[in-house]
């Protein structure tokens, strides 16, 4: 059974609250179909009842009638909501008009039911940017315990079985920050290692990138991976983490042996965090178009619930297996 088969069985096993803000969406709908015919999530779609029924109806949906679909219109908990983010934003000047506006926007309509306890987790990302997903996703549910960072990672299935965990892998930080600071990079190391545990149930050995392996080339570039490094380390002294390595070090036993001696993630890692958005978003499309991966992401790590990202481009497929994802998320 592959990672991702593992994972849609645990779905099935124990089917979480999803909230869909963007239930009206052509490509949503259709995987809200398909997810509910399969009893993989307990789906909340948000938007207008009748838009959402007749577009159901028009193209043969007839799963939908197992969502919930919360019509922000003519739902009376919209009051409640509007003054739950009036007390979690009153100390930032929010006024209870501006809530109640706000809570009309259904991303932060979907992050306030998750903190009341409505749903357990959230996806959206099909119509808007990823800036509009996090921003309710920060100033609602804020970031768990201990974390200050929100990253991105992809699962990256590829052809490659030799490497990684049988070809799998997970990359990060592949979508969120441009350019971490040490201490933001060994957190983001730590909440990939946690993702890779947690959702492919594999044991982590993360590989910190750079451009040098243990010193070969001298640069303040390197110095701040192999500073992440050692507070990652630090932070979770029980996790299997080296650095500074390059890809191949990272990757290859024979190459990791030579460059890496002794080290218990060379030439092995499944794990492979990059030193910046560049290199981490860059690198997990070429891997993706040179090899055929299968790249599924980005999964938001750092929030204190799980909420997902989607690419405007995305297909229907992409929207079941992150909604797969978060659900696996939730049951933490």
């Amino acid at each position: 059974m592959t990672i991702l088969e593992q994972m849609t069985a645990r779905a099935k096993q124990n089917p979480q609250r999803i909230v869909l803000p963007e239930g009206d969406e052509p490509r949503t709908l259709e995987a809200a179909n398909l997810l509910l015919k399969d009893q993989l999530a307990k789906l909340i779609l948000i938007g207008s009842r009748q838009v959402i029924e007749q577009m159901a109806a028009e193209k043969g949906y007839e799963y939908i009638k197992n969502a919930t679909i919360f019509d922000p219109a003519t739902e009376p908990k919209m009051q409640e909501y509007a003054q739950l983010l009036y007390e979690l934003r009153k100390a930032k000047g929010m006024t209870e008009e501006e809530a109640a506006k706000k809570a009309q926007d259904p991303l932060y309509l979907g992050c306030l039911m998750i903190k009341n306890g409505d749903a357990d987790g959230e996806l959206a990302g099909a119509r808007g940017t990823t800036a509009d997903t996090i921003r309710p996703a920060f100033q609602i549910l804020k970031t768990k315990p201990g974390c200050k960072i929100v990253s991105g990672a992809f699962l990256m299935f590829t052809p490659a079985t030799n490497l990684g965990e049988g070809g799998f892998l997970v990359f990060a930080d592949c979508a969120v920050n441009p350019c971490p600071n040490a201490e933001e990079l060994a957190q983001i190391a730590i909440s990939t290692a946690e993702t890779a545990r947690s959702l492919a149930q594999i044991e982590p050995r993360v590989a910190m990138l750079s451009f040098s392996t243990k010193g070969s080339a001298k640069h303040e570039l390197v110095d701040k991976v192999t500073e992440a490094t050692r507070l990652a380390k630090e932070m979770a002294p029980e996790l299997n983490i080296d650095g500074e390595l390059q890809a191949d070090a990272a990757l290859i036993a024979s190459v990791g042996e030579k460059k890496a001696p002794g080290s218990p993630v060379a030439g092995k890692a499944n794990v492979l965090v990059f030193p910046d958005l560049q290199a981490g978003n860059i690198g997990y499309k070429l891997v993706e178009r040179f090899s055929g991966a299968d790249a599924v992401g980005p999964i938001l790590q750092g929030i204190a619930a799980p909420v997902n990202d989607l690419s405007r481009g995305c297909k229907v497929q992409d929207i079941v297996q992150m909604v797969i994802i978060t659900a696996n998320q939730a049951m933490k």
